[in-house]
């Protein structure tokens, strides 16, 4: 991987904060918004641009996506494999269940996060 194993720990465990506390859920304020895991949050490189000014392939989450997507259209975020099942964000937001959505991504966020920690103890 060639971004930072420490800062993308980081950035995995904002993600989970996200979930857990909600900051996926629609807002209170526009209930037809839905925000979109990875792409509405701050970790994301294009947040709040209506048009993408930088290329997902600079995002270390496209570190997580098989090499046959990470030049591809759309967000590469959404092609990560988060199950041995393939579901991916994009597979599950056409499922249109919000909740197993989120269970699933938190599960693999979380499963990668221990992963990384384990390698970065060991380089130590």
């Amino acid at each position: 991987m060639g971004f930072d194993k420490k800062e993308m720990i980081e950035q995995l465990k904002f993600e989970i904060q996200m979930i857990e506390k909600g900051g996926y859920d629609p807002s209170v304020r526009e209930p037809s918004q839905n925000p979109e895991i990875f792409r509405d949050s701050i970790t994301c490189l294009n947040v709040g641009l209506e048009e993408k000014e930088h290329p997902c392939s600079s995002c270390s989450l496209s570190e997580f996506a098989p090499p046959e997507v990470r030049n591809s259209r759309g967000d590469i975020c959404h092609k990560i494999p988060l199950n041995e099942k393939g579901d991916t964000v994009e597979s599950l937001k056409a499922e249109e269940d919000p909740q197993k959505l989120q269970a699933t991504v938190l599960i693999w966020l979380k499963r990668t996060v221990k992963k990384l920690e384990e390698e970065v103890a060991v380089k130590e």
